[in-house]
């Protein structure tokens, strides 16, 4: 089984592909329409060294994209940008937190859209997991020192290509 990396462009290409083909996910998400970016806060231990913004549009359980942005793309195109660091999102995706709870102590932090508007999508936190979570994600933290230092030239070299 293939690994993935924590916010590399081929987990989150190769989560977009399986989602399209899981019927079950998307009938569980059916009710769900929205434009959310989620903020990986810097972490330069992780390899992480500024501030990373993946998300997903979502219109009624159909993701139409699930990618990386831009901040100012981010603040343009999505309805919600949550912040958190890269320790915070891997717990919630670990499912070792719950994404409302993390929220609603402010280990999330909402630095764009309304907090009744997230509490609204945040009972199909869950699902949105199972989404970017279908293949094995490894953290950088669990990267030994040869693969972070191939994780910090990959996503480097991504972003300046990608501009985001």
């Amino acid at each position: 089984m293939t690994v993935y990396a924590y916010c590399s462009p081929e987990w989150l290409e190769i989560c977009l592909e399986l989602y399209k083909g899981n019927t079950r996910l998307k009938q569980e998400l059916a009710k769900v329409s929205t434009r959310i970016a989620f903020l990986v806060k810097a972490e330069p231990a992780w390899g992480i060294e500024q501030d990373i913004i993946f998300g997903a549009f979502a219109e009624k359980g159909e993701i139409s994209r699930l990618g990386f942005f831009s901040m100012e793309e981010a603040k343009k195109e999505v309805e919600f940008i949550l912040a958190a660091t890269p320790q915070v999102w891997k717990k919630i995706m670990r499912k070792e937190g719950k994404f409302l709870t993390e929220f609603m102590i402010g280990k999330v932090t909402l630095l764009q859209g309304s907090k009744v508007g997230v509490l609204a999508v945040a009972p199909y936190a869950n699902q949105f997991i199972d989404a970017i979570t279908p293949v094995e994600v490894k953290f950088q933290d669990e990267m030994t020192e040869e693969e972070l230092a191939n994780y910090k030239a990959t996503i480097t070299e991504f972003r300046k290509r990608s501009g985001v």
